[in-house]
């Protein structure tokens, strides 16, 4: 039980190189491996992005705001980089790759429930 209780929490605390694996399953599976990420990596200077990526070196920065988050969540970030390697804009081509993930609907929610209660100071009684 200890060693999948330690697994579970490597998925979900990935390093640089789980990220990158993570990155390479992700596109093979959703984007017939045509996305080929040079590198995939945690970073702490994102406070208003979940992630970021530049397509002329085929690198992705993941947001250390995301570590600890559930792993589907994870993955739709991961995914939205991924088709950025492909698509730079955010348009109908893009979101129709992104939508080949079937968590990304429930993905971008949780994200934005999560960013609100994250920027929401608590009422005072």
């Amino acid at each position: 039980m200890l060693d999948r209780l330690a697994a579970k929490e490597r998925r979900r605390r990935p390093t640089d190189e789980g990220l990158l694996a993570r990155a390479n399953e992700l596109s093979a599976r959703y984007l017939d491996g045509k996305p080929k990420p040079a590198s995939v990596r945690w970073v702490d200077n994102q406070q208003h992005r979940w992630g970021s990526c530049t397509p002329e070196n085929a690198t992705i920065r993941i947001s250390t705001r995301l570590k600890g988050l559930p792993e589907w969540v994870i993955d739709y970030v991961i995914i939205h980089e991924l088709v950025h390697l492909l698509v730079p804009s955010h348009g109908p081509r893009f979101w129709a790759l992104v939508e080949q993930y079937p968590k990304a609907e429930r993905a971008r929610g949780f994200l934005e429930g999560f960013s609100t209660a994250a920027n929401t100071a608590p009422e005072e009684c």
